[in-house]
């Protein structure tokens, strides 16, 4: 015989008295609707290009001595001697500017040879096997920034410096005579075009342009490659300064968002 169901028909327990039952309804993160931003939001882009007037190398001197005092004279003196092989080149004192100067001690540590066999009774000794420290040569290191006044020159330069001895850290990097005049001149262009844009947009659905409700900003600057790779990598150059001579390029995209009116 089949056992007696208790409860519900089905099998399904009693509610419990205890417990306080509500109807609700719950909405999934997944499924909350993002509101669109409030007016009109638009993009504004400008190219200003100007030539580069000037250039920077970074060189780095070295050297090494058995002692702390000699490797910085032997440094200075190995330094003195790049910036008079470079000096023909139109390189005036005004123009080496100091990075950065560091002296290293170079040592190694020593662990003495294992005793025989006979004796590895003396390894229990804790100082049988402590390192000691034997002191070596010191090493020093100077970088210097060098400005090239006449761009053209700068390949000259670095290939000077190296035959005196320094080594050329990084690649070369030219500039204009006013980089953050060129820098402004773009944001401000971009931000117009994106006005202009949005007071077009308004008018064609109507409505007046209200005030801005943010603006952001992004620049790019290029060595007059952009308007060609633009369509492949639009920011695929990075924000410093070029590597290569000419004519150079400031990209500024500003992206803004207005009210209506």
């Amino acid at each position: 015989m089949a056992g007696k169901k208790h409860g519900r028909a089905g099998g399904t327990p009693p509610a419990r008295p205890d417990i306080l039952r509500e109807d609700t309804t719950v909405t999934p993160s997944y499924g909350t609707r993002i509101q669109p931003p409030e007016g009109v939001s638009v993009i504004g882009e400008a190219v200003r290009r100007t030539p580069s007037e000037s250039a920077e190398v970074i060189i780095e001197v070295t050297s090494t001595a058995p002692t702390a005092a000699q490797a910085m004279r032997d440094n200075h003196a190995k330094t003195m001697q790049v910036i008079q092989a470079i000096s023909p080149l139109g390189v005036q004192q005004a123009d080496v500017q100091p990075v950065s100067l560091k002296l290293q001690n170079l040592y190694a540590p020593v662990i003495p040879a294992l005793p025989a066999y006979g004796g590895l009774a003396s390894l229990g000794q804790g100082a049988a096997l402590q390192p000691e420290v034997q002191f070596g040569s010191y090493f020093a290191s100077n970088t210097l920034r060098i400005n090239v006044r006449e761009p053209g020159r700068a390949g000259e330069i670095a290939d000077m410096a190296a035959r005196a001895g320094a080594m050329v850290a990084g690649g070369l990097r030219f500039r204009p005579a006013d980089e953050a005049g060129a820098r402004r001149a773009a944001l401000e262009a971009a931000g117009k075009d994106a006005r202009l844009k949005a007071e077009a947009l308004a008018a064609a659905a109507g409505k007046k342009l209200g005030d801005p409700i943010a603006i952001t900003e992004d620049l790019v600057a290029t060595n007059g490659t952009y308007l060609a790779l633009r369509s492949i990598a639009p920011f695929g150059f990075g924000a410093g300064a070029p590597e290569v001579i000419g004519e150079l390029e400031y990209y500024a995209r500003v992206s803004a968002n207005f009210r209506l009116a």
